[in-house]
């Protein structure tokens, strides 16, 4: 068995308890092809094989690599509640299990989820006493079709054009807390520059009476601020923390300052009954005409595509530092955000994120979204699109460098008198992200299909490789008609432009891999560049054509680097560099048009 955990450090750095137990390493596992496990017995018995938590069957890391459909996976455990938690509820957690999940403690069921990029938590009392060992039966199941949020996963056997492998079971970390009976519930920390001040939402799992919550803020020269209200007469009290002018220090890509916040649980005679710790960065994000402003200043964004794959891990990263270096690989190419493509990142990424200034667009995992059915089935929308988009929201609202929310892709469904499932869908996610979060612009859909007049943002997705004849296609910002995504036969999508903030989310992605073997399945957008020369002046130029346009807020460069057979990166697969990164920095850090003074 494994004695070294993966991927040990805290999964929620945003909502921190000082006692906690992780459950990743060694686990007992078992294919269940034909989905009968439940009929054979599978909860009762040892299982057959062996994995290694939190990462996937299909990755290398796990210690199995098996690419194959696995339609239901089985996990296996044992875990020693610690005695010092005598008194208190113990919750299980996973953070991310693919696809539609059943919870077992010792026999008898705990919980069930569905949904494959949101976490979840089982409450073990009564199942868990201090110093007894119980055992932990997981069963995930992963469909090839239906209605599901797959992101990237391919439905066929092997990954092909944009599309890569699967990701079947556990894929973040699983972990267990105390909380007493009366608890925090994680905070929703919603800045304000305009009052220098944060607004701190504490849901509380019981109202009782002469409960208070206080929040205590603090940085580097110790408390700033501290304030409490009560949480006997509201399920989520809300305490308001105005901060002293002479402390006040706003978040952003220069001077990504970060306070700490102690959130307690008082009782009526003033004694702990729990606490928490987290942070909070002070800023703004506003529009302002067709500019985005970030703390009332116009800010161009120079996003690029990440999606947050790996080769040995899949969608998991190998260790917390290849998160924080996938950032730091982005800002030595001149990039200042990405879009955090078609995947509930982990929120270790958002936190060094937030350390590092960087700016980032938050997805789901839903590509293509259609409403054919099969066999053009890639994702079917359904209601559990919004569901797990608003677990998603939930529990990233309080990032700092979220600055803006990106529910669907690519939707593919035509502008006709006829209103589809994915239509209500479409609007569903957009009303319920506003519903959710009013401090941030929402697209409704990035690329192709926009269906919800005057939604926050306007974007577009246009891969012409050519710099003169891309320049020619976006030019009709200037006149209000800017480039739109539209059916190959001109059969139009999107309901029209009405001025808002408009950016080119999704272009470049140029094919290169100066590397590539004969039989080396390879591709990227256009025609390959015939030398690294070529390629540089061929991103200069695109990417010129839109730091020059000053009605274009932003832009989001494919991609940060190759996944699999989509070799069109800015560095490989393995992360190592395949170009000049300077010269591609370079290119893009000049001021765009909209930051000038106007």
């Amino acid at each position: 068995m494994q004695t070294v955990i993966p991927r040990p450090e805290y999964p929620r750095p945003q909502f921190v308890r000082a006692a906690w137990q992780c459950l990743n390493g060694a686990w007992q596992f078992e294919r269940d092809p034909g989905d009968s496990g439940l009929e054979r017995g599978l909860v009762d018995r040892d299982l057959t094989g062996e994995i290694v938590v939190p990462f996937c069957p299909e990755s290398e890391l796990s210690g199995i690599g098996d690419p194959d459909f696995h339609l239901a996976v089985w996990y296996r455990r044992t875990v020693q509640v610690p005695q010092e938690w005598a008194g208190q509820r113990v919750l299980l957690h996973f953070q991310a299990v693919d696809h539609d999940t059943t919870v077992w403690v010792d026999g008898a069921e705990a919980g069930r989820h569905r949904g494959g990029f949101t976490p979840f938590a089982c409450d073990l009392t009564g199942s868990a006493d201090p110093g007894h060992t119980y055992t932990v039966v997981v069963r995930a199941r992963d469909p090839r079709t239906g209605p599901q949020a797959r992101g990237k996963q391919a439905t066929t056997y092997e990954g092909h054009g944009a599309l890569y492998g699967r990701t079947t079971g556990i894929w973040q970390t699983v972990w267990c807390e105390p909380v007493p009976d009366a608890h925090l519930g994680r905070p929703k920390i919603t800045p304000n520059v305009a009052a220098s001040a944060f607004r701190v939402t504490v849901p509380v799992s019981a109202n009782r009476p002469g409960h208070q919550v206080r929040v205590t803020v603090s940085d580097q020269s110790g408390e700033v601020v501290r304030s409490q209200a009560r949480a006997d007469l509201d399920l989520a009290p809300e305490v308001w923390l105005p901060l002293p002018d002479d402390r006040v220090r706003l978040w952003s890509p220069e001077d990504p300052h970060l306070y700490d916040l102690r959130i307690d649980l008082l009782d009526g005679d003033g004694a702990v009954v729990d606490t928490a710790t987290s942070y909070a960065g002070l800023r703004s994000v506003t529009i302002d005409g067709q500019a985005v402003l970030l703390n009332g200043e116009v800010r161009f964004q120079r996003l690029v595509l990440d999606q947050g794959y790996y080769p040995d891990g899949l969608m998991t990263a190998p260790t917390d530092e290849a998160l924080r270096k996938d950032i730091e690989l982005a800002v030595a190419a001149g990039f200042n955000g990405a879009r955090l493509h078609q995947k509930v990142f982990e929120e270790r990424y958002l936190y060094h994120a937030d350390r590092a200034g960087f700016l980032v667009w938050g997805e789901f995992g839903d590509w293509g979204a259609n409403t054919a059915g099969p066999p053009g089935d890639n994702q079917r929308p359904d209601a559990s699109f919004v569901t797990q988009w608003l677990e998603a929201v939930e529990r990233d609202y309080s990032h700092p460098s979220i600055v803006g929310w990106c529910p669907l892709n690519e939707t593919w469904q035509r502008l006709t008198d006829q209103i589809t499932v994915l239509d209500d869908v479409t609007w569903g996610m957009y009303l319920a992200t506003k519903a959710a979060d009013r401090t941030r612009p929402v697209i409704d859909a990035s690329g192709y299909a926009h269906r919800v007049p005057g939604a926050d943002v306007y974007d577009s997705h246009n891969y012409e490789q050519d710099p003169e004849a891309f320049g020619k296609l976006m030019a009709g910002l200037a006149d209000g008609t800017p480039y739109v995504n539209a059916d190959p036969d001109g059969t139009p999508w999107s309901v029209p432009y009405q001025g808002q903030p408009y950016f080119c989310s999704e272009f470049g992605g140029i094919w290169w891999n100066p590397d590539v073997r004969p039989e080396e399945s390879s591709w990227g957008y256009g025609e390959r560049p015939a030398s690294e020369e070529e390629l540089q002046q061929r991103f200069a130029g695109l990417v010129g054509v839109l730091l020059n346009d000053p009605r274009m807020f932003g832009y989001c460069y494919t991609q940060l680097t190759d996944v699999f057979q989509e070799q069109n990166g800015i560095y490989r697969f393995d992360r190592t560099s395949k170009l000049d990164v300077s010269r591609i920095r370079a290119a893009q850090l000049r001021p765009a048009a909209i930051e000038t003074p106007r």
